[in-house]
């Protein structure tokens, strides 16, 4: 009975909501890690564009975007090489000793979560090798 009383396209269109809703709350959490995230500003100016999203949640998030959406690229692609750069420092330290010795560190780095499993592979197979 209920299905009869509610149309196929208020259907639809409550799933586009929602699915806008969703990408909004992604998108707020990109803006908050990258306030809290960012450096280069003091803890004054963090508090002002968080209130400033808080209270107008649609227009600080867009303002937000639109003032710091290059730089939110530019520490992006920082962090990533920063956790390559640590990463190929595990990877070396590792490559320097004994084969047992490197499956050893290799499977720490594994359990620590820094490589994934195909990359403890790669590095148990090059130990072996």
């Amino acid at each position: 009975m209920l299905a009869a009383s509610y149309p196929f396209l208020d259907v639809l269109w409550s799933m586009v909501i929602f699915f806008m809703f969703f990408i909004w709350i992604m998108i707020l959490f990109k803006v908050f890690s990258d306030l809290f995230r960012r450096r280069d500003i003091g803890g004054g100016t963090k508090t002002i564009w968080i209130i400033f999203v808080i209270l107008l949640p649609f227009l600080g998030v867009f303002v937000y975007l639109i003032a710091e959406g290059h730089k939110m690229a530019d520490r992006d692609m920082g962090q990533m090489q920063a956790l390559k750069a640590e990463q190929d420092a595990h990877i070396k330290a590792v490559a320097g000793s004994s084969p047992a010795d490197q499956i050893a560190q290799a499977k720490q780095l594994l359990d620590s979560g820094a490589i994934t499993q195909a990359e403890f592979d790669t590095m148990k197979q090059k130990a072996l090798a």
